[in-house]
């Protein structure tokens, strides 16, 4: 499952930067998905402590990666949210400027 979380926001960030708008984007659920990401982070952590800092392998140092490498990745589509959001509000400015002079 992370693992084809972590293939989708490629695909997201890219969409997000070409289209240039916010619509049709959820900021309220991308930040409850980065909220899962650092709880998920939390629990590898945890694991850690529980198991006294040993008889961890390799899957769990993979998980970690992984789970950090979505939790970038979401944030950098959030970013693009907020970049998006505010040339939205810009175009609509312009049009709102442009109809009044006319």
């Amino acid at each position: 499952m992370i693992l084809c979380f972590g293939l989708s926001w490629p695909i997201s960030i890219y969409r997000s930067y070409v289209s240039r708008t916010a619509k049709g984007k959820s900021i309220f659920f991308e930040v409850f998905l980065w909220i899962g990401y650092v709880f998920g982070i939390a629990r590898k952590f945890m694991q850690y402590s529980i198991a006294g800092g040993t008889g961890l392998n390799f899957l769990f140092y993979l998980g970690l990666v992984f789970y950090f490498l979505n939790i970038v990745e979401i944030s950098i589509d959030m970013a693009l949210y907020f970049r998006n959001a505010k040339l939205d509000r810009e175009r609509e400015n312009t049009i709102a400027v442009n109809e009044e002079v006319v």
